[in-house]
């Protein structure tokens, strides 16, 4: 290891092999974004694989709190802020 390099950043290569026109599109985004192509893959890489983590966290509650959690999901809010949320035109929606 060389002296600057200490264990929290000494990086080693990930070799990938992809189609070219997938470089070229990993290429321009990277452009795009004032990067170079390995500074962009690897943020794109870590949002993705931390993305896919954060979506498998798994929370453990009691279960009067899980009880709880079950009667607002069966019966949601009732207050006159909701209801008016509620009742406002989708903008999406044909008129």
């Amino acid at each position: 290891m060389r002296a600057k390099e200490t264990e929290k950043t000494l990086t080693r290569p990930v070799n990938l092999r992809v189609r070219d026109d997938v470089r070229s599109i990993i290429d321009r985004a990277a452009s795009v974004r004032g990067k170079n192509r390995s500074e962009f893959m690897i943020e794109a890489s870590l949002a993705a694989a931390t993305d896919t983590l954060l979506d498998q966290t798994f929370i453990t509650v009691d279960a009067d709190t899980y009880a709880q959690f079950l009667k607002v999901l069966d019966h949601g809010p009732q207050s006159d802020g909701y209801k008016r949320l509620m009742s406002v035109p989708l903008p999406w929606a044909p008129k």
